[in-house]
């Protein structure tokens, strides 16, 4: 299950955390999400390594898709759920080990549409940017 700490869940109109299976694969977690902001972290361990042993860029775009996900999820109506559209991510410098940080807030949030920005950290260097678009949608129920 994925692990909240210090989450402000009160300002959305959901209750228990989401199960989030990938998350708790790699080791994601969400440490704070309010309406329009998360903060996930992730301890690096081997299996986040490349070849080359360093984080593999897949991490760190799992940590600004989800921290994104996160920020937005609270906004959302009742039924209402959200999807990547898109994400584009730009990586400044290699991490290797430690722990790393995404913060993540909204940068507008129309009807059908948002767009938010992930930071990433390690320690105090800002290690990459993304920034993606989300569709805002209520899931059609199929016919059985």
């Amino acid at each position: 299950m994925l692990k909240h700490r210090g989450s402000t869940r009160a300002l959305s109109r959901r209750s228990p955390p989401m199960h989030h299976p990938y998350a708790s694969l790699i080791g994601l977690v969400v440490e704070e999400q309010r309406s329009g902001f998360s903060k996930c972290t992730l301890a690096v361990a081997e299996q986040h390594l490349n070849p080359h042993r360093m984080v593999h860029g897949a991490v760190i775009y799992a940590l600004a898709d989800t921290g994104m996900g996160a920020a937005l999820y609270p906004t959302l109506a009742e039924g209402e759920i959200c999807a990547t559209i898109e994400v584009k991510i730009n990586y400044f410098k290699p991490v290797v080990s430690g722990v790393i940080v995404c913060l993540t807030e909204i940068v507008n949030r129309g009807k059908s549409v948002a767009n938010l920005e992930s930071r990433v950290f390690s320690g105090e260097a800002l290690v990459a940017k993304a920034n993606g678009n989300y569709s805002i949608f209520t899931p059609r129920t199929s016919a059985a």
